[in-house]
């Protein structure tokens, strides 16, 4: 079996990432998703901000777009770059 892919990032360290998805989302929703902040962007996009602990943690949320019906238009992580 191949070696695993070999990188110098942690990403099981907590990073801030930025979730785009299509419709405006009412502030409710951000105690479901986390406590994430939510942005409306135009075009009727909630962007979704917050820091995730680990992977694991991206992945539920993600999971919980998936099982809501919401469209998913991009995810991003911050980088130090970035602002974070």
């Amino acid at each position: 079996m191949p070696d695993m892919l070999q990188t110098d990032r942690n990403y099981d360290q907590p990073s801030v990432y930025q979730i785009r998805i299509d419709g405006h989302l009412d502030q409710m929703w951000s105690t479901r998703f986390e406590n994430m902040t939510l942005t409306y962007e135009g075009n009727h996009i909630t962007l979704l901000t917050g820091e995730m602990i680990d992977q694991a943690m991206l992945y539920k949320i993600l999971r919980q777009i998936r099982d809501l019906g919401l469209p998913l238009l991009s995810v991003t992580r911050l980088t130090s770059d970035d602002g974070s």
